[in-house]
């Protein structure tokens, strides 16, 4: 059975087996979804969108000189919004990109992992 390419950098992987035409014959290759949250796509967009929103009203809320602690209050909430977001991406990474590279190879699995640790790491500082 033929495996995965090594994925290019930001990509998760290209092909997945889906299993043998006939015996002797080359594996048949079917590709995966580019991303993990790809199946998601519309919902991620729409929470998108909403915290787009929120982000356009505190703005309103500012040029109209709506009282502080109100203003951080919707920020809090817009911060909140980002972490749900950055929280399910990552865990459609972790369930996709990473558990696909580990299958396809011991040394694709640790550079996926790797790389996710790095974006955990950037999440924790912000």
């Amino acid at each position: 059975m033929a495996t995965n390419p090594i994925a290019a950098p930001g990509t998760c992987h290209a092909e997945t087996p889906v299993g043998t035409e006939s015996a002797g014959a080359a594996a048949h290759i079917a590709p995966s979804p580019p991303h993990g949250y790809t199946p998601e796509k519309d919902a991620y967009l729409a929470r998108m969108r909403r915290i787009e929103g929120q982000v356009r009203g505190i703005e309103r809320m500012i040029a109209s000189d709506t009282y502080c602690i109100d203003v951080l209050t919707q920020i809090s909430a817009v911060t909140r919004a980002l972490q749900a977001v950055s929280l399910g991406l990552l865990e459609d990474h972790l369930n996709h990109c990473v558990v696909g590279a580990a299958k396809s190879s011991d040394e694709e699995g640790r550079a996926k992992i790797a790389e996710a640790t790095a974006a955990i790491a950037r999440l924790w500082k912000s």
